[in-house]
């Protein structure tokens, strides 16, 4: 085991992300299971992880009596104030990882006095180790730090380091993403069946087609647009498609991210 990687982790919240992120580490060797330490309110959620051999807790105050070395917190930003201010006094300087959208570095600095405050924000691709996390420093971390929370989203998938303005646009665009992929799959189908297809044929055709395109993208680093020249003839029906799909689809996209955002900043407001 690396020398960044700290000696126990508690995650606070194991729902769809904090789950995804705690399971993830043990699966991918970061961190043995032995040295996982969850709470959740949940009995089945936290059910599960005992069966791996991980420390569970039925809230933070708990986990905390543990002395877990960094803490993640994975709540939801409407719940996070609360679950802060009951921590604050427990929490002490120890390394807390926030994964809570619109919620910034300050904000959790001031409800944390003491702590070290790295911000992230993962999306759901973390489930198979295949996810994208933007990571933010805060005014009390160090190199360290930063490396260590890199180290450990790392075996989640893709990780950058950046600013707080450029972590809510990746939060917004990797975050969002997964629906929208999901969502032109969905449209694709239902397309094809309004043209004829019977719906399992049309998904299974649309979904294969997805996979192999996402293979063919990552394995030769081409980019999307010299990948859309390749099935693109003059003349075509791909490029008639395209005519029709790529001004809508790209506006369309402009304004859901803009949506986001907006979202975002209110989520930032209380």
């Amino acid at each position: 085991m690396a020398d960044s990687i700290p000696q126990s982790v508690g995650v606070i919240g194991v729902g769809a992300m904090g789950g995804s992120i705690a399971r993830g580490l043990v699966e991918a060797g970061v961190l043995d299971a032995s040295h996982l330490l969850v709470a959740d309110s949940d009995e089945r959620r936290v059910s599960a992880f005992a069966k791996m051999g991980a420390r569970v807790f039925a809230d933070g105050a708990a986990l905390l009596a543990d002395a877990p070395d960094v803490v993640i917190l994975a709540v939801k930003p409407q719940v996070l104030g609360g679950v802060m201010a009951d921590l604050a006094p427990l929490m002490g300087e120890r390394l807390v990882i926030s994964i809570a959208a619109g919620v910034t570095v300050s904000s959790i600095e001031r409800a944390l006095p003491s702590a070290r405050v790295v911000r992230v924000m993962p999306n759901l691709p973390v489930q198979v180790r295949s996810g994208a996390t933007a990571v933010c420093a805060g005014s009390r971390t160090n190199a360290e730090d930063v490396e260590l929370a890199t180290t450990l989203f790392s075996a989640l998938g893709a990780v950058a380091v950046m600013r707080e303005d450029q972590l809510d646009v990746a939060g917004a665009v990797s975050g969002c993403a997964p629906a929208f992929f999901s969502l032109f799959v969905d449209a694709l189908t239902r397309a094809g069946v309004r043209a004829g297809l019977p719906a399992a044929c049309a998904r299974e055709m649309v979904e294969s087609t997805m996979r192999g395109c996402a293979e063919q993208l990552l394995t030769e680093g081409v980019h999307p647009r010299e990948y859309m020249e390749r099935v693109t003839s003059p003349g075509g029906t791909t490029a008639a498609a395209l005519y029709e799909l790529e001004g809508p689809l790209t506006e369309g996209t402009y304004a859901a991210i803009d949506a986001a955002l907006a979202r975002t900043r209110e989520l930032a407001n209380g």
